[in-house]
């Protein structure tokens, strides 16, 4: 799943020289001559997923690392890619490597088209990979996605509006501390926060706090948790906050842009990546300067509130020619040096929960890192939930019980749409 308002990636958009073709892939480099000694790997890497400055800097000092091979990137767009990238798992003509959002991988590793790098974990570091990126790119007890960057949902905050009403979002650790400072922001024409009914993301977040989930898997089978208690917490603390601002019922954070909504000046917080912020202050230039970010609270101040964590990972096709090259290009875009690099440079959280001290000094990222790295998740771990997505009974669900509708009833009647989608797709 990848996250499309990352802080700074407008800023940092690669240029469209670098294009987004689709060529012959694993093809033999005419420039390195037969027999020549070099290996060119064929690499796709997704829009905004690097800047143009970044993947020139990698490329030259990776080969000038590796003289034996040469990685040829090429950029792609997210629109459309996952059906071009389950034909070329299907084909004897893949790229080498590819960038792949995190809870996509399942999908593709179901088709027996990707590499199982189980192998490589531990050469790669793999006890400090982020659990929201390592474990979705796991499937049946193999790992075959590589934890590449994540990103994650944090509050942003009017700096002007909490110290006009006195509070400190320094000291918001807490849901119960959030709730009390959003009611002293909820006054006269000011929205405490605007939180629109169908941000199903965020509803997981407290669903995962209350120690429930989405669906729960068995024998390879699964059903639908919604209704269960701690899931129900969730909706119900959800619909508490929710009150608190003006956000529509039967809409998402898209309809109308919820940036737009806080641009007009009337809003004190929205849930969004970090570079909403970016957004909002385009938008409205008065606001540049008076954005601020905390991590998402959680039930108690020990531990930060639950998010997903969205991102990519890395996969190598079972069909190239060239694994142990792609291996090695993976091993030093993901080692700590270039994870560092790319975290600074483009405001992502790196890898690794020991890397996010890169990013002391982006506020932003540093508020998505304490989410990411102390308490981050992600969607359930199978192909089939792809069908739950393009069905999304859990926005149906949100939108019933903040309308009126009686919670248990709702959740019941969304958790056998889950059952019924995750399996008619397994």
């Amino acid at each position: 799943m990848k996250f499309r308002l990352l802080a700074g990636a407008s800023a940092l958009a690669l240029t469209a020289g670098l294009g987004a073709g689709l060529g012959a892939c694993s093809s033999p480099d005419p420039s390195d001559g037969v027999g020549g000694g070099k290996t060119t790997i064929d690499v796709w890497l997704m829009r905004d997923s690097v800047s143009a400055a970044f993947q020139k800097d990698f490329v030259k000092a990776f080969e000038a690392a590796h003289p034996d091979i040469r990685a040829k990137v090429q950029i792609q767009e997210w629109d459309g890619i996952g059906e071009k990238v389950t034909a070329a798992l299907a084909s004897n003509d893949a790229p080498d490597v590819i960038e792949v959002g995190n809870t996509q991988v399942a999908q593709y590793a179901s088709s027996g088209g990707v590499l199982d790098l189980s192998d490589k974990v531990d050469d790669l570091g793999g006890k400090d990979w982020l659990k929201g990126l390592a474990e979705p790119g796991a499937y049946e007890g193999k790992q075959y996605g590589i934890p590449y960057y994540a990103a994650n949902r944090v509050v942003i905050y009017r700096t002007d509006l909490f110290k006009a009403a006195g509070v400190e979002a320094s000291a918001i650790k807490t849901r119960d501390q959030w709730i009390a400072a959003t009611k002293k922001l909820n006054k006269g024409d000011t929205q405490g926060i605007y939180l629109p009914g169908k941000m199903w993301y965020a509803l997981a977040g407290f669903v995962w706090d209350e120690g429930g989930d989405l669906a729960t898997g068995s024998g390879g089978k699964w059903k639908g948790a919604l209704d269960s208690p701690e899931a129900l917490r969730g909706m119900e603390f959800y619909e508490q906050l929710q009150a608190l601002g003006k956000g529509p019922k039967d809409s998402d954070e898209a309809a109308p842009p919820q940036s737009d909504v806080m641009a007009k000046g009337k809003v004190a917080q929205v849930i969004s990546t970090p570079g909403g912020a970016n957004v909002i202050a385009e938008a409205n230039p008065e606001l540049k300067g008076k954005l601020g970010f905390f991590p998402i609270p959680g039930k108690t101040a020990a531990t930060p509130g639950a998010v997903f964590t969205g991102g990519s990972d890395l996969i190598v096709p079972a069909a190239s020619a060239k694994p142990e090259a792609a291996y090695t290009f993976i091993k030093e875009l993901t080692g700590d040096t270039w994870q560092k690099k790319l975290a600074v440079t483009m405001s992502y959280v790196p890898n690794k929960t020991t890397l996010t001290g890169a990013l002391a000094k982006d506020p932003g990222a540093a508020a998505m890192a304490v989410g990411a790295s102390g308490n981050g998740h992600a969607t359930p771990n199978t192909p089939g939930w792809a069908a739950v997505e393009a069905e999304n009974p859990i926005k149906d669900y949100m939108t019933a019980v903040l309308t009126g509708g009686d919670p248990a009833k709702e959740a019941a009647k969304a958790s056998e749409a889950i059952t019924r989608a995750m399996n008619s797709s397994s």
